[in-house]
């Protein structure tokens, strides 16, 4: 039970730590093409991971894993997640992508189960279906038809769901989460750096600062998000992510004065809701197996 309760706590400081990278990413990121701003962002989350390192003691220590190949896996589909929800942002409106996102609590369920032998029980079927149900009501009006950019967004959901059940399996062998962001932070940079030549533009002094405190809040929420998922099952923390939208919603109320409607008041508490049951659903076996 400790250890789910200290799981969705993290999985709570991701949220606000992704929401700030966010906030900074909506007010700089349209002056840039997206190979610059991720491989400046990438290089700053790496120079950051190393000085991390550093104080370790050790940079093999802490950048060294065992799990080499699911690492490498992880890098990859880290790099495929940001190229698809890049695209994604870049052809469909946001609500749109948001219901790409929502989907991935029902991917991890799926990929869990086969990947890493955590099956799912029935009591945390339910909860999903409730916070998918939530994520529908968030969104005002659907939309016909599927394009290119429906695909990207299916490509960024589906590998960045895979990337976060890779950090699972990695967590459950060894605990290198200084590891975990540096090699796809690498991976990224290095695939971004290619196109840098070619979209490059000179960057003032206050956008390098913006952009160094978006790789600060991005590293710190990676690192824990990483930690999140040694503690919790990717299927458990991805709901619990979706908490970063209802943030949004109160962004919104308290920043821009945008009163949510009914829908959305119904869609943030199901969401709310559903994380909560799937944290006690994860928590209260455990508990009944101490009383055994």
């Amino acid at each position: 039970m400790r250890a789910a309760l200290a799981g969705a706590a993290l999985v709570a400081l991701y949220t606000a730590l992704i929401a700030a990278a966010d906030g900074i990413t909506k007010l700089i990121a349209g002056s840039y093409a997206a190979p610059q701003f991720l491989a400046v962002s990438s290089a700053l989350v790496l120079l950051f991971a190393l000085c991390a390192a550093r104080r370790q003691g050790s940079l093999r220590a802490a950048l060294g894993v065992q799990s080499r190949g699911t690492m490498a896996l992880r890098s990859l589909l880290t790099v495929l997640a940001a190229i698809g929800f890049f695209q994604a942002f870049r052809l469909l409106p946001f609500a749109d992508v948001f219901l790409f996102i929502g989907l991935m609590p029902l991917i991890a369920a799926a990929l869990s189960g086969v990947a890493l032998d955590e099956p799912v029980r029935p009591a945390a079927w339910l909860a999903l279906a409730l916070g998918a149900s939530g994520l529908l009501a968030l969104v005002p009006e659907g939309r016909a038809g599927v394009d290119a950019g429906h695909v990207w967004a299916l490509l960024g959901a589906v590998s960045g769901t895979a990337s976060m059940v890779a950090a699972r399996a990695i967590a459950r062998r060894e605990r290198k989460p200084l590891a975990q962001v540096f090699w796809p932070n690498l991976a990224l940079a290095l695939v971004m750096g290619v196109a840098l030549p070619f979209v490059w533009q000179p960057m003032p002094l206050a956008d390098w600062l913006w952009v160094a405190g978006y790789a600060l809040f991005l590293f710190g929420a990676r690192f824990v998000s990483v930690e999140a998922l040694r503690l919790l099952p990717a299927y458990v923390a991805t709901p619990l992510m979706n908490l970063q939208f209802v943030w949004m919603v109160g962004i919104g109320v308290f920043g821009f004065g945008e009163m949510p409607g009914v829908g959305a008041s119904l869609g943030a508490a199901l969401v709310i809701g559903s994380g909560l049951w799937l944290v006690a659903d994860e928590a209260l076996p455990a508990r009944r197996r101490l009383r055994l």
